[in-house]
């Protein structure tokens, strides 16, 4: 089982690092996980590639989409 640790040049882990770090942020209402979030969603379709996963790759981006939708969101309820 771990022998393929870095099997997919540790993309893989940061993706889930990062997702992991950017839900703890969101629950802290801090906008900053939007932003880790858009990162990691970015390592995660690199994943996708990777591993010639469409459903990866497109379900990521459209996560990427409603993420910089937040942002801008939360930026609109500040004015």
């Amino acid at each position: 089982m771990f022998e393929n640790t870095l099997q997919f040049y540790g993309v893989d882990w940061l993706a889930m690092l990062l997702t992991f770090i950017a839900i703890w942020k969101i629950g802290n209402k801090e906008k900053s996980g939007f932003v880790l979030m858009i990162v990691g969603n970015v390592c995660w379709m690199v994943l996708g590639v990777q591993t010639s996963s469409l459903a990866m790759f497109l379900a990521n981006l459209i996560f990427m989409l409603l993420n910089l939708r937040a942002i801008i969101k939360w930026n609109e309820e500040k004015v």
